[in-house]
């Protein structure tokens, strides 16, 4: 009797245990869920120092931790208070004075103020594109003779003036770009080239980890000058390769949040009532991107040949589920200054050939055709997406050898000219013509974003003009001008415009996906 009593108090002692250690495990899961948001991404960040980045994957996690001087607009590209409060431009446009917010701290106890923005904007304009490929968007460096900053003025401790060259038009839209975050001077001091793993910023939230290829956790900035915000106390950016095991990773509560959902998955999502579905505003563009200080395609033929031999429609249907439309253009259809009557190339196989043969490769040629190794918004796969291209380009006699690398040494490998032909594409920072054409293929941009070395003299002078003018009516028909020129060069195969979709659990409060791609993460919490 004594013992079966034992077995019994033992079995009770267990059956306990048991319950205690099950309740423990969804009390630690239900505090996750209410103070830890975990973001599913297919790619890592290749920087956390966001001026030396050109990807989104970066950029995703450091709009958290850096803030600009402006921001913008919830879902849009208007601009708002960011560390600066109030600005005024004076009538000639050649003079910005910004007044900072007061009360700011850096990660690392320091103080924000106008030496901060000086130091920063010091450290990118004496810099280069290698280093610091997005200033270009202020005209190039202080070397160059583009740069349209002439002078800084810090004329008070909350208080900094621009004075530049000539007018730029997107100056204050170029201030909230995401790669132009505020960084701790003495953090940049203390980590110097290291400062990319370790970095300090003003935002809402901290760094904490970085485990490459796996996860990056950021904490809340106990000290952030909005007491409302952040909402969590952690955020880790996981990276999950495949779209299909991302979703997977949601449904089954691994994940919180996901990017780059399967347009075939949509629907099967929707169903879910443990998720959502939500839409990120379309201002992005899929390419093809043709190398044109290489041979062949440094001839405007050739270039307009593979622009014939791609079925755009075809790919938007097997690989978009239809959120998305054929691309003609470098600029989105969302955009001031599109031009909708240019002409796409239309898919013609024998007018191909026959530019071809004007181009003196009659029976085609060899070439290597870069794939993305990651899927981003505006191209969901692209190994997939290059075994159809490389398809059309056979039927014309151009042998296309695939070949891909991992993210971070494809970006380094095209931006410095290496690939014949290479899947790309681009959200837009700022909602400005200049952010796409200017950036993306002028030629103050090659070595930088501009990763065809697409050089245009005439190009050139009309995207400059197109900056000093003030007047958007004005701007945009210069735009448009360039925009036709870009068409006849055809340094790229324009591909589609989509429309992002994301998927997250349903209990997730203010989650609101941005045109630019940023994950603006301060006001998300857990209903």
């Amino acid at each position: 009797m004594k013992e079966r009593h034992w077995l019994k108090s033992l079995s009770m002692l267990l059956f306990i245990a048991i319950f205690l250690i099950g309740c423990s495990g969804k009390d630690e899961e239900s505090k996750r869920e209410r103070d830890t948001l975990i973001f599913g991404r297919g790619g890592d960040s290749t920087s956390l120092d966001p001026i030396t980045a050109t990807e989104g994957e970066a950029f995703k996690v450091t709009i958290n931790l850096f803030e600009t001087l402006l921001n913008y607009g919830e879902q849009d590209t208007t601009l708002k208070k960011g560390l600066a409060v109030k600005w005024d431009a004076s009538d000639d446009g050649l003079t910005y004075t910004l007044k900072l917010r007061k009360g700011v701290k850096f990660h690392d106890g320091t103080d924000f103020n106008a030496e901060a923005v000086k130091y920063n904007f010091e450290r990118w304009m004496n810099g280069d594109e290698e280093k610091f490929p997005y200033y270009g968007m202020f005209g190039g460096y202080k070397k160059d003779k583009g740069h349209v900053i002439k002078q800084i003025k810090v004329l008070d401790d909350h208080k900094i003036q621009f004075v530049l060259k000539r007018p730029q038009a997107p100056f204050l839209k170029n201030l909230a770009m995401t790669a132009f975050g505020i960084a701790s001077p003495a953090a940049l001091k203390k980590y110097g080239e290291t400062f990319r793993k370790h970095p300090v910023g003003t935002g809402p939230y901290q760094f904490v980890q970085w485990k490459a290829n796996d996860r990056i956790v950021i904490k809340k900035n106990e000290n952030y000058w909005d007491r409302e915000k952040p909402k969590l106390k952690r955020i880790i950016f996981r990276v999950i390769p495949e779209n299909s095991a991302r979703l997977n990773a949601l449904k089954t509560g691994e994940i919180d949040l996901m990017d780059g959902v399967n347009p075939a998955d949509i629907e099967r999502i929707k169903e879910d009532k443990q998720l959502k579905i939500s839409k990120r505003p379309s201002m992005n563009v899929g390419y093809l991107g043709l190398t044109t200080n290489r041979k062949p395609f440094d001839n405007k033929l050739v270039r307009q040949a593979l622009n014939h031999a791609v079925d755009k429609q075809a790919i938007i249907d097997s690989f978009y589920g239809g959120l998305a439309e054929p691309a003609k253009n470098p600029l989105p259809p969302s955009l001031e200054g599109y031009h909708d009557k240019i002409k796409p190339y239309p898919y013609d196989l024998e007018k191909a050939k026959q530019l071809l043969k004007k181009a003196g490769y009659p029976n085609g040629f060899k070439m290597k055709l870069w794939a993305m190794p990651v899927p981003r918004p505006y191209m969901p796969d692209g190994m997939k997406i290059a075994e159809v291209i490389q398809s059309s380009f056979e039927k014309i006699g151009v042998q296309a050898q695939i070949v891909t690398y991992d993210w971070a040494t494809y970006l380094d490998k095209v931006s410095k000219g290496e690939a014949d032909s290479f899947l790309m594409g681009w959200t837009g920072d700022n909602g400005d013509p200049d952010n796409f054409i200017y950036t993306l293929l002028d030629k103050d941009n090659i070595g930088g974003n501009n990763y065809t070395y697409f050089s245009h003299d005439e190009l050139h002078d009309i995207l400059i003009k197109a900056q000093t003018i003030p007047d958007q009516k004005k701007r945009n028909e210069l735009y448009q001008k360039a925009q036709e020129l870009v068409h006849d060069e055809s340094p790229w195969i324009p591909l589609a415009h989509s429309t992002p979709i994301l998927a997250g659990a349903s209990h997730i409060k203010g989650y609101v996906p941005h045109p630019t791609g940023n994950e603006v993460l301060s006001s998300v919490e857990f209903q």
